[in-house]
């Protein structure tokens, strides 16, 4: 069909008022005298004369940006006004540069706002890149839009069963951040890298904390995007000579170089690419309350853990608990506060499942979101709730169960929505699990969200706590202070 070509910074429904503005134009009539004398007689007339081929191309377009204005009002989605704005700016970004990177907070939009630009720019066949957990949920969100085109949305672990069948014009790659390690590029990035080489793609990066711990984590996240703003450097290294006040740090005698440091002309360069918006901006009036509950271990549990940072090694029956360095032992302290362990034959046991009954009877009658660290606390979680526990977002939206995640696989790309409130069984050391996971519950009409943490009487999730609260990562070195 040939149409008008829309603007890569107009909508659907703004093309088609400008078609029917167009159209209407030129079906403008005017009286014409026609005929002698008697015969003679007023008829209507076209005002302008134009060319059937050119009305034909208006009508044409008249009728394509109907059905797509009319296929968006269908879907049953309904964009919030700053949505429409980012979708427009975002598409004219994308159609221009090749790449976008929407750093929008968590529970503003993002999957939305990416699949309505890739609607807007007339894609045909989208890969959308996430976490294992999120899949069905934006699944849900492209059935809503009622989208055109095709997509495949699979996880970073599965890129290797990408279907070799079509050419993905669009890839979207959701919690970018997480492509960020440095100074050696994490297996993920190295993976999306190959794609766009491969396919050529336009990309759109999503995250709600583009760089968490340093600007550094900047450059991986768009080091396999054509024309990036870092693209002039060959390796992490030689970016580094420009924009990284590279450090040396003495670590058990040996001089490490430090990258951390990187600099704000980062950001500055990833301007041009990059449309940020808060949750207050959005209007979010939401409140999160934090509350500390304590609960008494066994007193085995305690035992174990003053041996264990007395004599290093706990040896049972069968099993044996070594804790030979600093690493390890604040490994093997972290899970008994919280009655797990793993021995050091690589088999894990549930020691204590005090926090795990204090939960289920405090919280009673309520819906609870639980997060935890170590796989084992999922065991123990399981034996107190029994059936009434699930670990699948569409079983908790759907049934009355409580659902468990773990910190770091839960943290992102996920709402829990339905949930009382949250509860946190072991607390992670990284400051961005702690940022990303206590606002699971957020919502534009949620006035206060209720978060609760398990700590144990004595434990040392209160000296973590005050560490990722203050956006810094739990270290050995944290810990050390403790045992001194």
């Amino acid at each position: 069909m040939d149409i008008l070509e829309k603007p890569s910074y107009v909508s659907n429904e703004e093309m088609l008022e400008r078609c029917l503005l167009l159209k209407k134009v030129l079906d403008a009539k005017i009286e014409k005298k026609v005929g002698r004398d008697k015969t003679i007689q007023t008829i209507q007339v076209n005002k302008y004369d134009t060319k059937t081929l050119h009305y034909r191309r208006i009508a044409n377009s008249c009728e394509y940006y109907q059905q797509k204005v009319d296929m968006e009002t269908s879907s049953g989605v309904t964009f919030r006004d700053y949505q429409l704005d980012i979708i427009s700016r975002g598409t004219a970004i994308l159609q221009s540069s090749g790449f976008l990177y929407l750093a929008m907070e968590v529970r503003t939009g993002k999957t939305l706002t990416s699949l309505g630009i890739a609607r807007n720019i007339d894609a045909k066949n989208v890969l959308f890149i996430t976490k294992k957990k999120a899949i069905s949920s934006i699944q849900n969100d492209y059935n809503m839009l009622s989208c055109s085109f095709d997509i495949q949305i699979i996880n970073y672990e599965s890129l290797h069963l990408v279907a070799d069948d079509k050419h993905w014009d669009l890839i979207i790659c959701d919690e970018a951040h997480s492509m960020g390690a440095f100074p050696k590029p994490s297996n993920r990035a190295v993976a999306v890298k190959d794609l766009l080489k491969k396919y050529k793609s336009k990309v759109i990066l999503l995250s709600g904390t583009p760089t968490p711990e340093s600007y550094c984590q900047m450059y991986h996240q768009v080091y396999g995007i054509k024309g990036n703003p870092f693209s002039e450097y060959k390796n992490f290294y030689r970016f580094c000579d420009d924009y990284v006040n590279v450090k040396e740090r003495k670590i058990n005698g040996l001089f490490i170089k430090d990258y951390s440091d990187g600099k704000i002309s980062i950001l500055d360069e990833m301007r041009p690419y990059t449309i940020n918006y808060t949750q207050a901006e959005a209007g979010f009036l939401s409140k999160v309350n934090e509350t500390i509950l304590e609960v008494e271990l066994q007193p085995k549990t305690y035992e174990i853990m003053l041996k264990l940072k007395r004599d290093l090694v706990v040896q049972g029956k069968g099993e044996t608990i070594l804790a030979d360095t600093p690493v390890k032992l604040l490994s093997k302290i972290h899970q008994l506060c919280s009655g797990t362990i793993k021995f050091e034959s690589g088999n894990s046991m549930v020691l204590d499942t005090s926090k795990a009954e204090f939960i289920k009877e405090h919280f009673k009658g309520k819906k609870i979101g639980i997060f935890y660290k170590f796989k084992e606390e999922l065991n123990a979680l399981k034996k107190v709730f029994d059936d009434s526990l699930t670990t699948e977002l569409d079983v908790f939206n759907a049934t009355n169960k409580h659902i468990a995640l773990q910190i770091v696989s839960g943290r992102e790309g996920i709402s829990l929505k339905a949930a009382d409130c949250l509860v946190f069984y072991n607390i992670d050391f990284s400051a961005t699990s702690y940022w990303q996971s206590k606002d699971r519950m957020t919502t534009k009409d949620r006035l206060v969200n209720d978060v609760y943490w398990i700590f144990a009487v004595g434990g040392i999730e209160h000296d973590v706590y005050k560490a990722v609260t203050a956006k810094l990562d739990y270290t050995v070195n944290h810990f050390k202070k403790l045992l001194l």
